[in-house]
């Protein structure tokens, strides 16, 4: 059993523990858990995500509804749209907050691009959108 402090557990994840999983939301991207899902019991969720080498965006337009999302770009560049404010060239050290239900596309990014995305709730919806 998993003691909890205040309703979480704590929790620590290394890079080299870590496994890329391809079982996400874009299959360009590859996933690795940092465990702060079921440490909150959902309430919060982070990973990292990077891009598999060679594969490209089909550049669709969709939003998400979590009430939070942060990506902070750790290594190399990615391209993304938002309604109302154009295309914005993302690189390492690069921070964004998407508000709940912006439409927005990923354009294009870096075979070597590594970012770090944390959210809440953890799980979350994502619809396809028109261009805005």
């Amino acid at each position: 059993m998993t003691q909890r402090w205040k309703n979480q557990a704590f929790t620590i994840t290394h890079a080299d523990d870590g496994k890329f999983e391809g079982a996400g939301l874009r299959p360009f991207f590859e996933y690795r858990d940092l465990g702060i899902k079921n440490a909150t019991k959902g309430k919060f969720g982070a990973h990292v995500i990077r891009a598999v080498p060679g594969m490209e965006s089909p550049a669709t337009w969709h939003s998400h509804d979590p009430a939070f999302q942060m990506v902070y770009v750790t290594q190399g560049w990615v391209v993304f749209e938002y309604e109302g404010t154009g295309e914005h060239t993302l690189r390492a050290g690069s921070c964004v907050l998407q508000p709940p239900g912006i439409k927005h596309r990923e354009v294009r990014h870096s075979d070597d691009l590594e970012l770090l995305e944390v959210i809440s709730p953890a799980d979350f919806d994502t619809h396809d959108e028109v261009a805005p």
